[in-house]
């Protein structure tokens, strides 16, 4: 008889395959073998290059900024139900357009909704993802949505300071308050909040610190630093405030010019990200923590039907 198909197989889209092999590394398993043929026009076309009949395909892609990512992810989702795959799972975990979660003014689009439509239509079967832009988001799918949250990697890295009593955790922005409160309960230490106001996209106009920072250690919590203007404005701000120190700490570095330049000439004394996005732009305040252990957990336990909540901190 011919040899069993492996019950889970891991392929990964182009700009994603670090991430792929250090979760492959963790879960002690190879990389699948596939083929993406670029054209001319720059059209592209996937292809598995071995068998994946029957087998639970892992699918790892970010969907960051250009769309080819984002397409590059749906071709690989219609390959794999072409080949006849058992399920797919779209390992994802940067959520491309998701600030786009609802219509903040008429006429506009809802991106994050979109996005959600075509990964369905596609033929994904779960989706595992971290830290998205809005909670809700999860709710425009009609699959599971496995959701995972930085804190697993960056509590222990914040414990590891040893900043002691003098730790305060805030919020560059109101909106992010919940994100930096279940930091700050679980650590003991209060919490600072700034409040912004905006011209228009990725111009912060004013912003004012509310609570005491004065002779502490400041870490800034968001979710995606884009141009850095928000996260940068707050540490600056924080300074002038008198605290001692200033850290800033987020999910995913989508760090669009000159974003780089912004966080190395401000007051920060380092940020942190995961790697759920590449970055290969030169600050030496930047640090990326892997999150490759937590996915490939993630990974193990919907293989063995295992609890996936278990291993959240906060």
């Amino acid at each position: 008889m011919k040899e069993e198909t492996s019950p889970f197989m891991v392929f990964s889209g182009t700009n994603s395959r670090y991430l792929a092999e250090r979760i492959c590394a963790s879960l002690n398993c190879p990389l699948g073998n596939m083929n993406i043929t670029h054209f001319a026009d720059g059209e592209f076309a996937v292809s598995y290059e071995e068998s994946i009949r029957g087998s639970i395909v892992f699918l790892v892609q970010s969907t960051f900024p250009n769309s080819d990512n984002l397409m590059e992810l749906l071709l690989m989702i219609d390959a794999a139900k072409r080949a006849s795959a058992k399920s797919i799972v779209a390992v994802i975990p940067y959520f491309g357009w998701a600030r786009q979660d609802r219509k903040d003014k008429p006429r506009v689009s809802i991106g994050a909704k979109l996005v959600a439509d075509l990964l369905s239509v596609a033929g994904i079967d779960r989706l595992i993802t971290m830290d998205l832009h809005a909670d809700q988001i999860q709710g425009f799918f009609d699959i599971p949505v496995d959701h995972l949250y930085a804190s697993s990697v960056f509590i222990p890295y914040i414990q590891s300071l040893n900043l002691g009593d003098d730790l305060v955790m805030a919020s560059p922005d109101v909106g992010g308050s919940k994100r930096a409160g279940a930091y700050a309960k679980y650590l003991g230490c209060p919490l600072v909040l700034c409040n912004k106001t905006r011209e228009k996209a990725n111009v912060v106009a004013t912003m004012q610190v509310i609570g005491d920072v004065k002779d502490k250690d400041v870490i800034l919590i968001d979710d995606i630093v884009d141009t850095a203007g928000t996260i940068t404005k707050a540490a600056d701000l924080m300074i002038e405030n008198g605290a001692r120190s200033v850290r800033a700490i987020a999910s995913h570095c989508v760090m669009s010019d000159p974003a780089s330049f912004r966080v190395q000439e401000s007051q920060l004394q380092e940020m942190v990200f995961t790697d759920s996005i590449p970055y290969s732009k030169k600050c030496d305040k930047v640090k990326q923590l892997s999150i490759a252990d937590m996915f490939a957990e993630t990974i193990r336990r919907v293989v063995c039907n295992e609890s996936i909540s278990s291993q959240y901190i906060i």
